[in-house]
């Protein structure tokens, strides 16, 4: 176990971005189809393939999951990942065609700092391309891929990773692309709010701080007092070897969501686009309601996890008034 989402058989991950741009791509690949589905619980969501990720449609399974920068313009990296995937014969049949079946989301990093000038057509697409041909076992976490853009309200965002296993032997594992309106960490101290799921201090060690004061619980809000904060978003996905159906992997998609609430103060705001995938690779079986039940309660901590380590690898932007990073301030 690395503490990755690769972590689960058959999954790979890469990363494309552009320190110019200040922007990127981070591509999950599935060797195999995967039984996907996704819950929505932000209320500025930019999302491709959506609708076919609905209990209720016909296709179960996908190829990968592309997560990018560039507000809507990003959502082209889907078409990036596809095409990598189609060169290697990947996709849902009809017939003679064959189309690589490749959901995706976007974060909104477009005043950041970076030159966001891209001329008549944005990068997204060669980003997730090349996002896909990276993929392997190993990636970086951190300000990488989707992640290099992110920021939250007080810290500079970034991309996470964590992963465990249930007391059945199911391997469960997230990726997180933090991108908040809220904060990661309480107040303006270094404690995250998901410290009590820690693991070997892979976020800093620090737990939480000996009392709460009204001012720690005081809301940060990337943008604020402003009459309109810029938008946000936080992407993650969560994957399992366990069998699942589509149905079951969408009610993992909304137990899984209860990690955003334990690592991000507030959540799923107006203004976020929050928005969990979730694969299975279909390796183990799982009771359909014990199982399900501790599978969902697992991958919850692993995605508040994921979400800290994301702020912990990052580092700042080097552009002015961007947020610093955590361990700058923190660890100096």
């Amino acid at each position: 176990m690395n503490n990755l989402l690769t972590d689960v058989d058959g999954v790979r991950v890469g990363h494309a971005d552009d320190a110019r741009l200040a922007s990127g791509v981070t591509a999950v690949l599935f060797d195999e189809p995967a039984v996907a589905a996704m819950d929505v619980r932000g209320g500025g969501p930019g999302i491709r393939e959506g609708a076919l990720l609905d209990v209720a449609n016909t296709v179960e399974r996908i190829d990968g999951i592309a997560l990018s920068g560039g507000s809507a313009f990003g959502l082209e990296a889907g078409g990036g990942v596809q095409a990598s995937l189609a060169a290697r014969g990947r996709g849902f049949r009809v017939r003679d065609a064959t189309i690589p079946i490749v959901p995706g989301a976007i974060i909104f990093d477009l005043l950041n700092g970076g030159d966001k000038a891209w001329g008549r057509f944005a990068p997204y697409r060669d980003l997730g391309y090349a996002a896909a041909e990276a993929a392997g076992k190993s990636f970086a976490l951190g300000s990488v891929g989707a992640g290099l853009g992110a920021t939250t309200s007080t810290l500079k965002g970034g991309l996470g990773s964590a992963s465990a296993i249930t007391s059945d032997g199911v391997t469960v594992a997230a990726l997180a692309v933090v991108n908040a309106v809220g904060t990661v960490t309480v107040g303006d101290g270094p404690w995250f709010w998901a410290a009590p799921f820690e693991i070997g201090g892979e976020f800093g060690g620090r737990g939480l701080p000996d009392r709460f004061t009204p001012d720690m619980l005081r809301m940060r809000l990337k943008g604020a007092p402003a009459a309109t904060a810029v938008e946000n978003t936080t992407l993650a996905v969560v994957v399992t070897d366990a069998d699942l159906t589509k149905l079951q992997a969408k009610r993992l998609a909304v137990i899984a969501h209860t990690g955003f609430a334990r690592a991000i103060y507030p959540v799923h705001a107006p203004l976020d686009g929050d928005v969990v995938f979730a694969a299975a690779t279909g390796r183990k079986p799982i009771d359909p309601l014990y199982g399900l039940t501790e599978l969902g309660a697992v991958a919850a901590n692993v995605l508040a996890r994921a979400i800290a380590r994301g702020v912990h690898e990052a580092t700042a932007l080097p552009f002015p008034d961007q947020p610093p990073a955590w361990r700058d301030r923190f660890r100096g």
